[in-house]
């Protein structure tokens, strides 16, 4: 990839002592910010806030969403923040953290969290998956550790700390803390983008998660697959466990789901084959099947149903023609020449608002990633190659709106346990990721070549 241009360097070069500076700081605040365990139960750390904040339970199906939110507004507001709370929908509250640039009418900077996490099974854990238990060796266990509290309160520690250097940005930097991510985000990003509340914001560039790379490089991702639910119902004639015929609900829908799986074969061989990585490819897998006859809360052995479903999760990559994928559904997977019928649920736009396939440019096109690049080399770290998300953000709402959107988290050298069991981060990589949003917080803020 090409170097950004003589112009673009010498607007950034004047910040390389200040990242110097903050690399040293860091360094020196990661030592004495994780102390012996006596001292952590009497220290207000980074680290201790961030376990503060995983102990408050924002799973589904019941998320404490007021408790959090009151927590991260009490850390905003101790470091000079502004906050607004919305509520899109009764009983589902974004938090809007603000930090006010020298020159406001610059497109702002954007950095997004959600507050909700998926649910969490205890016995199958090593520990309570809402103790925020450290271990020796620092692993911090909690659900939310890496998705995606870190990065919450990693954005709030590291304008603490360039807060502390007497740093003043020039873009205004927003903190969008919003619910309901993991169940889709219809109640809070999808309907936040679409308020007059964001659109005063005057976004120019966003930050949303991303995922723990297992390597010595950070991850990137500029798009996100788009996730559809399937659900394929087959009819047919009921008759005797013991008789052979053709047509049943079951023959016909155990055709489709072989269907569905050659397809996913075609799909999963190019990633096995190192062509393509699972996120460049159309993933389709078998969440559920419901069919038999009941009595009595058992299934009658002998009776062969009328009726069938089974239901897949299908993702489809930013470029995927959905007509042809609608056609694909309709007429291999589901024919009603064989008494099939489907049902699509589309969760999350397909292309932006002018058409055009949700992505973010990851090269020189877009100065912003010329920037972010920068922020990430100047501290002496590497990026891998720009990926797409296997999984779905809420940046998905932001680029669908034209607003570019990189998915990163800090985490590097770290197993992926997003959604696991025994969900942990390590201390040192959240405290690394602090020192990695001070430099990104710091060159983001005070870009001035891109106006829109």
């Amino acid at each position: 990839m090409s170097m950004a241009t003589p112009h673009f360097q010498s607007s950034i070069q004047p910040f390389a002592l200040f990242h110097l500076i903050l690399l040293f700081s860091s360094l020196l605040h990661t030592a004495t910010a994780t102390p012996s365990h006596q001292q952590e139960q009497e220290e207000d750390t980074p680290i201790t806030r961030f376990q503060h904040y995983l102990r408050i339970n924002t799973a589904h199906p019941a998320p404490d969403y007021y408790s959090a939110v009151s927590f991260l507004k009490a850390q905003a507001h101790s470091l000079g923040l502004t906050s607004k709370t919305f509520e899109f929908t009764p009983g589902k509250p974004l938090l809007l953290l603000t930090w006010p640039g020298s020159n406001p009418s610059l497109p702002s900077i954007l950095l997004n969290s959600h507050l909700d996490s998926v649910p969490a099974e205890p016995s199958k854990w090593l520990h309570p998956p809402f103790s925020a238990h450290r271990t020796s060796d620092g692993k911090i266990f909690a659900r939310g550790a890496q998705d995606d509290k870190c990065i919450a309160v990693q954005y709030l520690e590291a304008i603490r700390n360039l807060k502390a250097h007497a740093f003043s940005p020039l873009r205004s930097v927003h903190i969008s803390l919003v619910p309901d991510e993991e169940i889709g985000g219809l109640n809070g990003a999808a309907k936040f983008v679409e308020s007059d509340d964001f659109l005063r914001l005057n976004v120019g560039f966003a930050l949303d998660e991303g995922q723990a790379s297992p390597g010595d490089e950070f991850r990137v991702f500029y798009a996100d697959r788009v996730p559809w639910n399937v659900i394929i119902r087959a009819k047919g004639m009921p008759g005797h466990g013991a008789r052979m015929y053709d047509g049943s609900a079951m023959e016909n829908l155990m055709e489709s789901m072989e269907a569905v799986s050659r397809f996913r074969e075609s799909q999963f061989d190019v990633v096995k084959a190192g062509k393509a990585l699972n996120g460049e490819v159309v993933s389709v897998n078998p969440v559920y099947v419901k069919a038999g006859v009941t009595s009595d809360d058992e299934f009658a052995m002998n009776v062969q149903p009328s009726e069938a479903e089974a239901g897949f999760d299908l993702r489809l990559t930013p470029t995927t023609d959905p007509d042809e994928m609608r056609r694909r559904i309709a007429k291999e997977w589901a024919p009603a020449v064989r008494n099939m019928s489907y049902e699509i649920t589309e969760k999350g736009p397909i292309r932006d608002y002018m058409g055009r396939p949700i992505m973010t440019a990851t090269n020189d096109s877009n100065p912003w990633w010329s920037v972010f690049k920068q922020a990430i080399t100047s501290i002496g770290e590497k990026l891998s190659s720009p990926e797409i998300l296997a999984s779905t953000t809420d940046a998905r709402y932001l680029r669908q709106k034209g607003i570019p959107v990189l998915g990163f988290s800090p985490m590097k050298n770290t197993p992926i346990l997003l959604h696991d069991h025994n969900e942990h981060l390590k201390d040192t990589v959240f405290m690394k990721g602090i020192q990695v949003y001070e430099s990104l917080i710091s060159s983001l803020s005070t870009f001035t070549e891109a106006s829109h």
